[in-house]
């Protein structure tokens, strides 16, 4: 990945720090964006203590906010001259989400679908805009196994853990609306698709853990880890001709 550029947002998230140390070292050059002032004191660190010869900047990017957006790819673009690839890890949400189903109140289910599902929608857009200038672009939106199935309850007992019905709407939404913009893109040369990993360990409880594991085939949950080789394929080349799919990094949980 030499000579690539890649944008991270969500870059700090469990995930997100994941796919920047991943890309890194695989020698790309990176554009780092969340919602926070800084990059975080610890990936800092880690990022100095790694070998590389990619370079990477970090800028502060909220995906509700157009103006936001537009400045950070024209920061990416001033250092870097160009952008080849887009992924998209944030997951904005208000102070009231994972609520039960049935406490939820109306407003708070919109707000969380409008930051969350409308923020993939604004940047996915702001992306392309670019993306059609520059004559070639590429997308990747993290979904989610519950984007397909609907939750296993069972392994959520006894546990203080619950499956926000915000979560399936967002995630099952975020899957169509890049497939729709896949098609309407036809002949364009800009590439969309979706990553929908299994549960990712975050040090959840043993019992969740264990509950989990019970539907899986070899691991249980995953670590961030295992979503970057999907990622960096998803980026290179070698998979020119995937688009408008979803690809499920879950362990046969979704079997």
């Amino acid at each position: 990945m030499k000579d690539k550029t890649y944008f991270i947002s969500g870059g700090l998230g469990l995930l997100g720090t994941a796919f920047v140390k991943d890309l890194l070292g695989r020698d790309a050059n990176l554009i780092i964006a969340d919602i926070a002032d800084d990059i975080s004191t610890q990936l800092q660190f880690e990022l100095n203590e790694m070998s590389y010869s990619g370079n990477y900047i970090y800028t502060k990017m909220d995906i509700t906010s157009s103006e936001s957006i537009d400045a950070a790819i024209e920061l990416g673009i001033d250092r870097f001259t160009k952008i080849d690839g887009f992924v998209n890890t944030s997951f904005p949400r208000n102070s009231s989400y994972g609520k039960d189903v049935m406490e939820i109140s109306y407003e708070d289910f919109c707000e969380n679908l409008n930051i969350n599902l409308g923020g993939y929608f604004l940047s996915s857009q702001k992306f392309i805009h670019h993306f059609l200038g520059q004559g070639y672009g590429n997308i990747i939106n993290i979904s989610s196994i519950y984007g397909i199935i609907a939750p296993r309850f069972s392994i959520y007992k006894d546990t203080e853990i619950n499956s926000p019905v915000e979560y399936a709407a967002i995630k099952s939404g975020l899957m169509h609306i890049t497939k729709y913009f896949a098609k309407y893109l036809k002949g364009k040369n800009i590439r969309l698709n979706t990553i929908s990993p299994g549960g990712i360990f975050d040090n959840h409880e043993d019992l969740f853990a264990e509950n989990y594991s019970q539907y899986t085939l070899n691991k249980g949950m995953l670590d961030p880890s295992d979503i970057c080789g999907t990622l960096a394929f998803l980026l290179s080349n070698e998979s020119h001709y995937i688009n408008g799919q979803n690809i499920v990094v879950d362990d046969g949980f979704t079997i």
